[in-house]
């Protein structure tokens, strides 16, 4: 009887053995050559490595909160406006508004209209609760318990998602952003400095435009009044008086309602003059163009300041209509200023507040020497598997070791292609690979040394040796397959680096496994036609 292989099954191994060590070969090669060749090469073609994750390659951990009371409160004071808004429309007198935690208090002038102002707080918010004092002219309403929860989840998600973006600004490879129970978001960035990271991830980057009312002496401080008088201009709402970092002294009322907001920004992207002065170039979406085109349009003459997080970053006087939708902030920024603001920009402004309650530099040393801890390792397990093997079935031995070889090759280059973190406890993965890589090999010799004894003939026993060794290795591999999958899907952070490697090793183990060694131990025997063989 003989084991018939298609050849194309033999090109197909050497084909994927090939590609391997392609793949694979970028991670022995120095920083710079590794460099180097990714700028060379097509992005398709061989030249990407393993990302390292934080406790090899080092880097910034920093455990924020998100302030939930804040989120709560700015609720509150867009309730406040709509409750004044509305009490305006409906002639409803009162002697105070204010906001009160994360409500608001309304103390009425007339009794009789307890009803009409209960209702209007009440279609403040889903499940408001408004509360009523026994004199029917003090009202108090809340958003309900869902309702908090609400507003707050929702918050730390989009905090969540615009701290992303501006990690992924940075074009830093394996940085990892989780939510830990409650308020609190993880960021772990291999390769960060930690200050530039707070810096960047801190920042509110809350952006608008404002037409300037008035400019008056003020004793100094970043927001510095707020006046209860109608903006001239027509845009609507109070006015601000503010002080930029440039202006000591200087107060400059601006319209409370802004042009436009840094929300309407599309793209932004940082440029020079010929002084090496640096500035941001911005193109609106089509709500901040029409905006933009209808306020300079009715305000030319008139001057309007870039406000960035309560400070004035510039002012500029309204020449001509602006419809074409760009725009250009500066104000003295520097290279890095310039490119800080427009990843901001790009990235969006933070919904909520962030302050930082532990926070951790890893070292670059310290992964250095888990990397070298992690080679010895693999090393080591890969000799004495290899002795092993070499010892318990000669020549077969061998050929399962050539296997094994293949099987780490191919592991690094889907790594590579897959762009995967590499992270300590993916190391251990990857050593526990190297020991059940040759379980399968195991499984199938044995198996042949069984029919072997059994007084079959040496190309009977192998077809008999592979196909009943079969059903025991599918078994251990979906097992193993399945406790992966479980670890990455519940786990965090090591322990899915760990699944990563160990659910890549078992797959490619059992491919080389079932077919490389299949492969080589067929060719050897259509070549040899053997009478017997030892194993």
């Amino acid at each position: 009887m003989m084991i018939q292989i298609p050849r194309w099954k033999f090109v197909l191994v050497i084909l994927m053995t090939v590609l391997a060590f392609a793949y694979s070969a970028p991670n022995v090669l120095n920083a710079n050559t590794q460099a180097a060749l990714r700028a060379a090469v097509p992005s398709w073609l061989p030249g990407k490595t393993v990302n390292l994750g934080l406790d090899l390659r080092g880097g910034a951990y920093l455990l924020y909160q998100v302030d939930v009371e804040a989120v709560l409160r700015q609720q509150a004071e867009k309730m406040l406006s709509e409750a004044r808004r509305e009490f305006s429309r409906q002639n409803i007198a009162y002697s105070d508004i204010d906001v009160l935690g994360s409500g608001i208090r309304v103390v009425l002038r007339d009794a009789g209209q307890n009803q009409n102002a209960r209702q209007i707080l009440r279609s403040l918010g889903q499940n408001a609760d408004v509360r009523a004092a026994p004199d029917g002219l003090t009202l108090e309403v809340y958003p309900g318990d869902d309702g908090s929860q609400q507003i707050a989840g929702h918050m730390i998600e989009r905090t969540a998602e615009v701290v992303r973006r501006r990690v992924a600004q940075l074009g830093t490879a394996g940085a990892r952003l989780t939510r830990e129970a409650g308020d609190r978001l993880l960021l772990q960035v291999p390769g960060a400095n930690t200050e530039d990271l707070k810096r960047l991830v801190g920042t509110p980057a809350k952006l608008s435009f404002h037409l300037i009312e008035a400019q008056t002496k003020v004793a100094g401080g970043d927001v510095a009044a707020v006046a209860d008088t109608e903006a001239a201009s027509g845009t609507g709402g109070d006015m601000l008086a503010l002080s930029g970092a440039d202006m000591v002294g200087q107060g400059v009322q601006v319209a409370r309602r802004a042009i436009i907001t840094g929300e309407m920004i599309d793209e932004a992207e940082a440029g020079f003059d010929a002084d090496g002065r640096g500035f941001v170039k911005f193109h609106l979406n089509t709500e901040g163009t029409k905006k933009m085109c209808q306020a300079t349009t009715a305000n030319t003459g008139k001057a309007y300041a870039v406000v960035l997080d309560d400070k004035i970053l510039s002012m500029a006087m309204i020449r001509a209509p602006v419809c074409d939708g760009e725009g250009r902030i500066s104000s003295g920024l520097d290279v890095q200023g310039a490119n800080d603001m427009a990843l901001l920009l790009r990235a969006g402004a933070l919904p909520a507040p962030l302050s930082v309650i532990e926070e951790r530099t890893v070292g670059s040393s310290l992964g250095a020497d888990s990397i070298q801890s992690g080679q010895y390792a693999s090393l080591i397990a890969l000799v004495l598997v290899m002795g092993f093997m070499v010892l318990a079935y000669g020549a077969w031995g061998i050929a399962a070791n050539v296997a094994l070889v293949i099987n780490i090759a191919m592991m690094f280059a889907l790594l590579s292609v897959l762009q995967a973190v590499l992270t300590l406890p993916g190391i251990a993965g990857i050593v526990l690979t190297i020991g059940m890589a040759v379980d399968a090999n195991v499984l199938i010799f044995e198996r042949i040394r069984d029919e072997l004894r059994g007084g079959r003939a040496p190309m009977e026993a192998v077809e008999a040796g592979y196909r009943r060794a079969m059903p025991s290795i599918v078994d251990s591999t979906l097992t193993t397959l399945i406790a992966a999958i479980i670890l990455f899907s519940f786990g965090t952070g090591p322990v899915q680096g760990f699944a990563v490697t160990l659910g890549i090793g078992i797959v490619t183990s059992f491919l080389t496994a079932v077919v490389v060694t299949r492969v080589m131990v067929v060719g050897w025997f259509c070549k040899n036609r053997p009478a017997q063989v030892a194993i």
